[in-house]
């Protein structure tokens, strides 16, 4: 955003889930069966996505769900599935196309494998390691603006680090949508958290994504995005918006990444703290790299902080 555009109005989050367990046409080309994994990072589940008819491709499997692949293999039942796609490396996403690969025999495409934005520092190895899926290796992975294609469909990679920093959407032409994985979703913020994650890549990532002209984003959980253009404009100024606010208690004196989510994050239930306190600590390293925040050290969620 340019210093001449109006800030756009923080995006308006549709808490309506899809229902779990059910293949439902979603549009002429794409049905859509949500996994029953349900959570507060995954609303009413992930979202696992077929595309076409007769010879399909598969979107994010989804986790190794037992239920879920029988109904995912029921509603394949007597088509051949061309390619299993595959947005990135969370456990929520992709285990589920190893099984489906060997039911189907169809190749696994799209995101590489597991990788942290930076050198992993101590303590961080386990929480990367229970969020990734570290076995993930694809047949082929896609680079941006690789297609693979079948009858009366094409799926156009699109780089869109941030999230995880192999993260993919995928851009399908025939109906102007992008299949937006964790990057947008119209329920929710995405978690951005270091050292799966980063900040700055997320805010490139959106930024990239504004000025394409797809009319609906199909995510990863949840409902449709509907005007997404206006809605990543939505939240990057969100994100602007939270950084000030940290760059501003900084100012004020606090100093430590507990103190920024109790008074950035008021009302928020318990649960969620430990993931609020990744997101400031992702503002941090992004506003540190940028010489507007400074720390002793590298920065850490132990670290003190305070403005540059």
């Amino acid at each position: 955003m340019s210093e001449s555009e109006a800030p756009e109005a923080a995006p308006s989050f549709l808490r309506e889930a899809p229902v779990s367990g059910r293949v439902e046409a979603v549009s002429p080309l794409v049905r859509r069966l949500v996994c029953p994994n349900s959570g507060p990072f995954t609303q009413s589940g992930t979202c696992t996505y077929i595309v076409g008819h007769g010879r399909v491709a598969v979107i994010d499997p989804g986790p190794d769900h037992p239920e879920h692949r029988a109904a995912l293999l029921a509603a394949l039942d007597g088509e051949t599935v061309d390619a299993i796609l595959v947005t990135h490396t969370h456990r929520d996403h992709s285990p589920g196309a190893r099984p489906l690969a060997a039911a189907t025999g169809a190749p696994i495409l799209g995101c590489g494998p597991h990788r942290p934005a930076r050198a992993v520092r101590g303590a961080e190895r386990g929480r990367l390691d229970a969020a990734g899926d570290a076995d993930h290796r694809p047949d082929r992975e896609l680079a941006d603006g690789e297609s693979v294609s079948g009858p009366g469909w094409t799926l156009t990679a699109l780089a869109t680090p941030g999230h995880t920093m192999n993260h993919l959407a995928f851009s399908f032409p025939e109906e102007e949508t992008l299949f937006s994985g964790d990057h947008v979703m119209a329920w929710s913020t995405s978690i951005v958290a270091p050292p799966d994650g980063a900040m700055g890549a997320y805010m490139a990532s959106l930024d990239k994504l504004r000025g394409r002209s797809e009319s609906i984003y199909w995510p990863g959980h949840g409902g449709p995005v509907r005007e997404p253009q206006r809605f990543v404009r939505g939240l990057l100024s969100h994100r602007r918006a939270r950084e000030t606010g940290i760059v501003e208690r900084l100012a004020s004196g606090e100093r430590t990444i507990p103190g920024l989510v109790a008074a950035l994050y008021s009302g928020l239930d318990p649960t969620l703290r430990p993931a609020a306190a990744l997101s400031v600590f992702a503002h941090l390293e992004d506003l540190v790299e940028r010489g507007r925040v400074v720390t002793e050290g590298m920065p850490t969620l132990d670290s003190e902080y305070r403005p540059g």
